[in-house]
């Protein structure tokens, strides 16, 4: 069981209660090495692939580490993309929830006020890319004097977009007593170098399944020429219908061209890669998630911190340059305990990286058999019902069950703190200051998290609040 698994790791009940909202049943290979070195804060170098749960890995413990009480950062994670940052808040922010464990993602491309202004409030741990960071600790709107946690996450992937300089900026604004935990996929020179200089006697953890959910993806490719590789897109879409599914491309030109003609042909698919706003990105990613369309057509920059349960195809339109891509391409299939199918179009000129994959992967895949064409007709009209029924099949995720998150229409406008509210509630006959939980104060609105099943208790009996005088509506929040 997971309580048993994470207690032997000395876990406290508050985070066991989060994993267990979470559904996390057992502690993963990673976990079972990585975490008793973080709580006895030893530096460590953990060389593990995406999709092994490694963020939890160093979640678990950090929000384990937190003092809740203190207004103070004290655990920074780097990532290489914003997509992971926001990937890592949001499961550290549900690992921490019972805890009250406040987690802020910040990154370029975001209106710097939001971020300072987030920043204000009582913040634990902050998961950012390097650049912004800096700008952060530059500005001073970043203390990191109290944050004894470095996380540097992906770190081969830090190192080969350029941010290894802006990476030792923020080792040197830490305080000399941290700890430092590089998690990478592989270890290069420029990374091993790093290690060297900044780490104290590091422990060294090595995962060492390539993929690991392989027994559980059906992985085979197909010889096909760039201009035909469409064709054997509709082939594969028609003769496996999936239910839902990622098409890769290795360019934000691909993806452009093979929206347009996904779109032409009637398929439900939408596109996400670099050239789009943060806010569309965004907005691509939660419909997706909510079974709002089909297919998402991505590049592998923009498909960093998809985590979607059931995915059933991952389609390789362009065989990944490098090896890693591939492993964390197919890691999007296949979870949760489900099969899931990996599908590879292979020109002339790529066959020489299909070798290179299979040798770092350590095992053939087979190559592919498409279905009778008879079989294409029928599985057209099937993939058009599962299209329309795909909402309806996609059954929200009941994390946090025992949470519910309340709106108010009030917040730093009408001069109200995260105290005032927590006095509200405190006020309310059968709610304890253990039943609150994350305040989140915006300028016009602000969100409170109600712990043990005692939201619902306030919305059936309360439609307003008195709130320094002021009446204040609630609500449940829509998201």
């Amino acid at each position: 069981m997971i309580e048993n698994d994470f207690k032997k790791l000395a876990i406290g009940n508050d985070i066991i209660k989060g994993l267990t909202n979470l559904g996390f049943t057992e502690a993963k290979e990673v976990q079972k090495k990585v975490i008793p070195f973080m709580l006895s804060s030893k530096d460590i170098i953990v060389k593990s692939e995406t999709g092994s749960g490694k963020t939890a890995s160093f979640g678990i413990p950090l929000c384990e580490k937190v003092e809740v009480e203190e207004n103070k950062i004290q655990g920074i994670v780097l990532t290489p993309t914003r997509e992971l940052a926001l990937q890592v808040k949001e499961e550290i922010s549900n690992i921490g929830r019972v805890k009250k464990v406040r987690c802020a993602a910040i990154f370029g491309k975001q209106p710097m006020k939001e971020q300072i202004n987030e920043l204000k409030q009582r913040v634990h741990i902050v998961a950012g890319t390097p650049g912004r960071v800096i700008d952060h600790i530059e500005r001073g709107t970043i203390n990191l004097e109290n944050a004894k946690y470095l996380i540097i996450d992906e770190g081969d992937k830090m190192l080969n977009m350029g941010f290894i300089d802006q990476i030792e900026k923020v080792i040197n604004a830490l305080p000399k007593n941290r700890s430092i935990m590089l998690f990478s996929a592989t270890m290069p020179e420029a990374v091993e170098k790093l290690c060297v200089k900044y780490m104290n006697n590091p422990e060294k953890v090595t995962v060492t399944t390539k993929v690991v959910n392989r027994e559980r993806i059906e992985e085979v490719y197909y010889n096909v020429e760039d201009k035909d590789k469409f064709k054997a897109l509709k082939r594969v879409i028609y003769g496996e219908v999936p239910n839902r599914g990622i098409v890769f491309c290795n360019t934000k030109d691909t993806v452009k061209n093979v929206i347009k003609l996904m779109i032409n042909e009637g398929l439900s698919a939408k596109e996400l890669h670099g050239d789009m706003e943060q806010k569309e990105r965004l907005k691509i990613m939660e419909d997706f998630k909510n079974g709002d369309f089909q297919f998402l057509v991505a590049t592998d920059i923009a498909a960093r911190g998809i985590h979607v349960d059931d995915i059933t195809h991952v389609i390789n339109y362009d065989v990944p340059g490098e090896k890693e891509a591939y492993v964390h391409r197919i890691g999007r299939t296949g979870r949760q305990g489900k099969s899931g199918n990996a599908i590879t179009f292979v020109s002339n000129y790529e066959t020489k990286f299909l070798r290179s994959i299979e040798e770092y992967i350590g095992y053939t895949i087979t190559h592919g058999t498409y279905a009778e064409d008879s079989k294409l007709r029928e599985g057209k009209k099937l993939l058009k019902e599962k299209s329309s029924n795909l909402k309806k099949s996609v059954k929200p995720k009941n994390i946090n069950k025992d949470i519910v998150k309340i709106h108010l229409n009030g917040g730093k406008k009408k001069k109200i703190r995260p105290g005032d509210i927590a006095g509200a509630l405190n006020s309310i006959e059968g709610i304890t200051s253990e039943d609150v939980g994350i305040i989140e104060v915006q300028d016009g609105f602000s969100y409170v998290d109600i712990l043990n099943k005692k939201g619902n208790t306030i919305l059936n009996n309360y439609k307003e609040l008195s709130i320094k005088g002021k009446k204040i509506k609630i609500q449940r929040a829509k998201n």
